[in-house]
């Protein structure tokens, strides 16, 4: 294991350079998909550092400003992104299949059709939920909804959510420029504008306290700095490295219309399937054992969470490397790729999860103290979840770039429905452990054993 540590650490590092390879050999695109690989792997891990960084000393200086109430209601009103992450109905991922595949193809007439027709449905959207906010919006007594009863908060709520939604609705048309350079390899130029965009926000949210203005102006200053960042984004691209691209109604097609509308439509059941399976422990757990065990499974599960942040971190690059090579026909790229990122997930989650099981009560510990004991079974149950969640996004990944995204939605389905029933059961039987193992039991029934089966049947990715 060590030796093949090293062997990969040396590759890694033969890629690392900034001229990018010879993409007329199929070494080189073979090279040059790890280059943008490792690239957007170590702009997300700095993304991901400067965000959490802005998050940390952005909620002192607002607590303090704020007060209790109206900061309860700003991080209430914010966490609601992603509750409606999934407005965009699927388009923005099925925009990065097809503009990976149509690059693959270097058909750049395709990624024109591709461009526009993606920006124009997502203007739609984002037209349609601003039309349908502001004809509920008088109706809504917002102070009820988000229960709030100081006086000035009851002002402020309104006005408050009118700017997150006109934020979230402005920012998803936007958002078409950084699909395009998922699919186009160049996550990591997209990862720096976000950390442009974090820095921004802060600078924003320091002016806001300064000049001691509102809550709706806190939550502009908020979210207005990774939008400035995404429309700077957006004029370098279209106006300067690839104007050509520049959405025009003229590249907007019925078929393509259809196309990717079909495509998002199963990524959208997908993302569903996938929060239901997932983000419902916490709810089942109050509804069965009692809100009062919550918090007992909510801080294991945030301390087991760091191993599938780096595992996104190192996985979603492959995901328009795989459509790019399948596109081009070099399938020997896409199945060695495959293998190595399945001995890397294991390399990289295996050593983390045993960490964690042996010393999770000590970390914890230390994290917040005695509130929270967790037993050795729920600890391993995490354990176990770590290892799978590790492997199924490695084929997860494969099968998004290869465009397999109907049998991914069917599985699924299928296991977020099989994962409510057996949480709800297992937790009237076993109790809180038995939450943390329903999902590894759904995960590994519904989704790895099929996927594996699956994957093992697809003639293109047998060894010749």
């Amino acid at each position: 294991m060590v030796t093949s540590l090293w062997v990969r650490t040396k590759y890694a590092l033969s890629v690392f350079r900034f001229k990018p390879f010879d993409m007329t050999t199929q070494e080189g695109r073979s090279r040059e998909r790890y280059r943008r690989v490792l690239f957007a792997t170590l702009t997300s891990a700095f993304a991901k550092i400067i965000i959490t960084l802005v998050g940390l000393i952005s909620v002192p200086l607002t607590v303090n400003y704020l007060g209790a109430e109206r900061f309860g209601l700003w991080m209430t009103v914010t966490s609601l992104t992603a509750l409606i992450s999934f407005a965009d109905l699927g388009i923005g991922n099925g925009l990065i299949n097809a503009v990976a595949e149509a690059n693959g193809r270097d058909d750049h007439v395709g990624v024109r059709h591709v461009v526009s027709t993606g920006f124009f449905l997502l203007l739609g959207i984002a037209s349609l939920i601003g039309l349908v906010f502001a004809l509920i919006y008088p109706y809504v007594a917002w102070e009820h909804v988000f229960n709030v009863t100081s006086p000035q908060a009851v002002r402020e709520v309104g006005p408050t959510v009118a700017v997150f939604i006109a934020c979230f609705a402005i920012g998803i048309p936007l958002g078409v420029v950084q699909k395009i350079q998922i699919g186009y390899q160049e996550s990591f130029v997209s990862n720096l504008w976000q950390c442009l965009g974090s820095i921004l926000g802060l600078v924003s949210v320091l002016a806001i306290i300064t000049v001691q203005a509102g809550l709706p102006w806190l939550v502009l200053a908020f979210l207005g700095g990774p939008l400035v960042a995404l429309a700077l984004n957006w004029l370098i691209v279209f106006g300067w490295q690839r104007p050509l691209l520049r959405p025009s109604w003229f590249y907007m097609t019925y078929a393509w219309i259809r196309r990717i509308t079909q495509m998002g439509g199963l990524f959208f059941v997908l993302q569903v399937a996938g929060a239901v399976a997932f983000a419902s422990d916490n709810l089942v757990i109050a509804q069965v054992l009692g809100s009062d065990l919550v918090i007992q499974y909510a801080v294991p599960a945030k301390l087991f969470a760091l191993a599938p942040m780096i595992m996104s971190m190192v996985l979603d690059p492959l995901w328009p490397a795989y459509g790019e090579s399948a596109a081009r026909g070099d399938m020997d790229w896409v199945r060695k790729t495959l293998i190595r990122s399945l001995v890397g997930s294991l390399l990289i989650s295996l050593p983390i999860a045993l960490l964690l099981v042996l010393f999770g009560p000590q970390v914890i510990h230390l994290w917040i103290g005695d509130r929270v004991v967790p037993s050795f079974a729920l600890l391993l149950g995490f354990g176990a979840w770590t290892i799978v969640s590790s492997v199924a996004g490695v084929t997860a990944m494969l099968l998004n770039g290869l465009n397999i995204v109907r049998f991914q939605a069917i599985t699924a389905v299928l296991m977020a429905t099989v994962a409510i029933s057996l949480k709800i059961m297992f937790a009237q039987k076993i109790g809180l452990d038995g939450i943390i193992w329903a999902s590894v039991i759904a995960s590994v029934l519904c989704t790895l054993v099929p996927t594996g089966f699956y994957i093992s049947r697809l003639q293109y990715l047998r060894q010749n």
